[in-house]
C-alpha cells in the first residue's frame, strides 16, 4: 500500500485528478477541515476540481507508511489561494484505510487556523479559530465542488 500512497501524491503533484480518483474505492469516504465529509464520486471530483484549477501547486510527500489495511502520510501543499492571491504552505497529516488494493477511507487533518491565517490574512488571523469562519469556508468549498460537478457530469 506504500506504492498506492506514493502514486496518489505523485498524481497530486502532477495535477492529475483522474489518477488520484482512481486510487479510491467507488464508495470511498473522505474528510478534511475545508470540505467536511465527502463520499464516493464526490471525493474524486474534489481532487479533479483542485488539480484542474489554474495556478501554482507543489505537493511534497514528506513521509508515509502502510501496514495491512491502514496507512498514514505527512504531506505539505504549497500553492497560492486563488480567492486572495496569498501564498499558502499547508502541513497535513493523512490517515487511510485500504480495501481491495485501493483507498476506502481518507482523513486529512490540518490546523484550520494556520491555514486561514495564510489564505485569508487578517480575517483568518482574527476569526480562523471560530466555527463561524470554518462553516463559511466549508459552505464555499462545497458550493465550488457542486458547481464543478454540474459542469463536468
Amino acid at each position: 500500500m506504500n506504492e498506492l500512497i506514493e502514486r496518489f501524491y505523485g498524481a497530486f503533484n502532477r495535477k492529475d485528478g483522474d489518477a488520484m480518483a482512481a486510487c479510491y474505492t467507488p464508495d470511498v469516504r473522505f474528510s478534511d477541515p475545508a470540505f467536511g465529509e465527502l463520499r464516493g464520486e464526490a471525493a474524486g471530483d474534489m481532487w479533479r476540481m483542485l488539480t484542474s484549477a489554474p495556478g501554482d501547486l507543489r505537493v511534497d510527500l514528506e513521509e508515509h507508511d502502510a501496514d495491512g489495511d491502514r496507512g498514514s502520510a505527512h504531506w505539505i501543499a504549497h500553492y497560492t489561494f486563488s480567492k486572495t492571491g496569498r501564498p499558502v504552505v499547508n502541513d497535513i497529516r493523512a490517515t487511510f484505510r485500504f480495501r481491495d488494493g485501493l483507498i476506502a477511507e481518507h482523513d486529512d487533518v490540518f490546523s484550520f487556523w494556520k491555514w486561514s491565517r495564510q489564505a485569508l490574512g487578517p480575517a483568518g488571523l482574527a476569526l480562523g479559530w471560530t466555527p463561524l469562519l470554518q462553516g463559511k469556508v466549508r459552505k464555499q468549498a462545497l458550493a465550488s465542488l457542486e458547481e464543478f460537478r454540474a459542469g463536468h457530469n
